[in-house]
């Protein structure tokens, strides 16, 4: 099964759960898409597959500027990984696909 499609998630980070949509556009062992949420929607950048495991990095722009590093492996139709802030740590993040 691809590891392409939507998936609902949620993010805990220091303010809360941060929920978001994450789209995933996967073209051979690189992936496009973005993380859409209350805060606006981020970009994903260099956005990597091997396999069913995910890598990439967004520029946050609000509440402040950072990089986040995001890794995350599908297992059917639930994706589990981390989003890495900086020196806000390691947030965990879950989600399933979107019908």
């Amino acid at each position: 099964m691809s590891v392409a499609g939507q998936y609902d998630c949620v993010t805990k980070s220091p303010m809360g759960d941060q929920k978001s949509v994450l789209t995933v556009n996967v073209d051979g062992d690189s992936w496009t898409g973005s993380n859409a949420g209350q805060m606006g929607a981020l970009d994903i950048t260099d956005g990597k597959v091997d396999g069913n495991t995910l890598t990439w990095t967004m520029d946050m722009k609000v509440p402040m500027p950072m990089k986040l590093e995001g890794t995350a492996t599908v297992d059917g139709d639930t994706i589990t990984g981390q989003v890495k802030a900086g020196a806000f740590g390691t947030m965990a993040m879950t989600g399933t696909r979107k019908a």
